[in-house]
């Protein structure tokens, strides 16, 4: 009986998600400089991604996903750095998510640009602890401080980030937080 060589793909699954990951990140960001993510088709992101569009329904469920992810991957790079010395005041903490911003202006101007800042609020409600099933004080508490924390980041991004990551520590200093 004479075999057939099987055509199989090298890389792993995890492998093979992360580089549709990866491409599908690099051609959205490259379509959202040109127009907004509404006149954005999965068709047109999956050819210049070079990808079927069933690897971006295995991978996303909408195109903010896309950005989502990628805002949690930048997030993560922040709190392994924020999360390295303990009890750090607010304002330290604050000033180094500011500081995360400015380093990525370009990308988060382009959000804004494209008006869509408001992806970031999961990731900053997440990272303030507030999920359901909280006692009512605690998800109140949460809520409270991830609403204020994606204000004052919302407002910074429409000032149009001309304040330094040291300012707004400053202010957050300023007023006993």
């Amino acid at each position: 009986m004479k075999q057939i060589p099987k055509n199989v793909s090298p890389f792993s699954n995890e492998a093979r998600n992360a580089y549709v990951k990866e491409h599908i990140t690099t051609a959205i960001l490259e379509l959202l400089r040109e127009k907004p993510i509404g006149e954005i088709s999965v068709s047109e992101l999956c050819e210049l991604a070079g990808i079927g569009r069933a690897s971006f329904y295995r991978n996303f469920e909408s195109k903010e996903d896309i950005i989502r992810e990628y805002v949690r991957q930048l997030f993560q790079e922040w709190t392994s750095q924020a999360d390295k010395k303990e009890n750090r005041p607010l304002s330290e903490w604050l000033g180094l998510m500011f500081a995360h911003f400015e380093k990525y202006r370009n990308f988060y101007g382009l959000l804004n640009e494209r008006g869509l800042i408001y992806l970031l609020k999961d990731v900053i409600t997440g990272l303030c602890g507030l999920k359901p099933g909280l006692p009512k004080v605690d998800a109140y508490a949460k809520a409270y401080a991830a609403y204020t924390l994606y204000g004052w980041v919302e407002v910074w991004f429409q000032r149009g980030m001309v304040d330094t990551a040291e300012e707004i520590a400053e202010m957050f200093r300023a007023q006993g937080l």
